[in-house]
């Protein structure tokens, strides 16, 4: 691995099914995550995803699919720089911006339709752990 090396882009998309999911297990129950009228009656276009399971997405795109599950997460900070909705087709992708020992550091993003990024981020990964450890 080395400085400039990128992962992905890594294709998905976050279904309503998944919003709900997301809301029990996160006791995040806000109704623009899951109505739509609600969601419009605060002036959003619709239901929108919860910003903290984008990130979560990012994350085990990262971990699982980047680093093959052989990294340790050790740091992690985001911005989210717009909202995304269900159904929208989102990319992550990863750059690595620094290696230090066995320390990677990764800038990481999310974008939504191909547009702007939606969540932009810095991690830190401890490369080289296997699973379990």
């Amino acid at each position: 691995m080395e400085i400039g090396d990128v992962f992905g882009p890594y294709h998905f998309q976050v279904s309503r099914e998944q919003l709900v999911r997301y809301a029990g297990a996160s006791d995040d129950y806000n109704p623009i995550h899951y109505d739509d009228a609600a969601a419009k009656g605060f002036g959003l276009p619709g239901v929108i995803v919860h910003g903290m399971l984008n990130m979560g997405l990012i994350a085990r795109y990262m971990l699982e699919e980047a680093f093959d599950g052989q990294a340790r997460l050790e740091h992690y900070a985001v911005r989210f720089r717009q909202m995304v909705q269900p159904g929208c087709p989102l990319t992550v992708t990863g750059r690595v911006r620094d290696i230090a020992d066995d320390v990677v550091y990764v800038d990481v993003q999310l974008a939504a339709d191909g547009e702007k990024p939606a969540v932009t981020g810095k991690m830190r990964l401890r490369a080289g752990v296997r699973k379990g450890n």
